[in-house]
């Protein structure tokens, strides 16, 4: 099995969920496509991992609701017992960053200030759905809380580091041009 489907076997063991449903909730951890959630859902429910009830819906096609079954908690256990791979980063901001000796200045700080809205919108959505879950769930789970407080750590050090980048474009803009 490959990561995503740990990762949907992750979510199902905390609550039975659509193959739609599914793909939204995965997407804070893992970037997925309909294209990819639904082939893994069938291959989990033919390996034993899942399994699917069907729920008719009158206003809509029906809908199948995937749970984990003791077979694909048994494959998550274990899973959890593994190494990690080390993080990846994938932003095209940097290497737009490593390059921008080759462009304008006022592009360089306009992508900057549009990260920076990025991050005070990620900022304030997290914090949100912090209040909203405390508020929901008397009985937290530590895992929740812990990547939750992780996306804000993550996101208030980009935000940090982007107010940072743009002082010093315009810092250096400012200096004697020695020509």
């Amino acid at each position: 099995m490959n990561t995503l489907s740990y990762g949907l076997l992750s979510l199902l063991s905390h609550a039975a969920d659509s193959g739609y449903d599914l793909m939204l909730k995965i997407q804070p951890f893992w970037p997925a496509k309909h294209s990819q959630i639904y082939p893994l859902l069938a291959q989990l429910e033919s390996g034993g991992y899942v399994q699917h009830k069907l729920v008719v819906q009158t206003d809509k096609p029906d809908k199948k609701i995937y749970s984990i079954t003791d077979k694909g908690l048994n494959a998550l256990r274990n899973w959890l017992t593994l190494p990690t791979d080390e993080p990846v980063t994938r932003d095209e901001l940097v290497l737009k960053i490593f390059c921008m000796e080759q462009g304008d200045t006022a592009d360089i700080l306009h992508m900057l200030e549009t990260r920076l809205a990025y991050y005070q919108d990620q900022l304030q959505w997290l914090q949100s759905k912090k209040e909203t879950y405390a508020q929901l769930n008397p009985s937290p789970s530590l895992g929740i809380i812990l990547l939750m407080q992780k996306g804000e750590f993550s996101v208030k050090a980009d935000l940090e580091w982007t107010q940072w980048a743009m002082r010093q474009v315009i810092a250096h803009e400012k200096e004697p041009n020695p020509d």
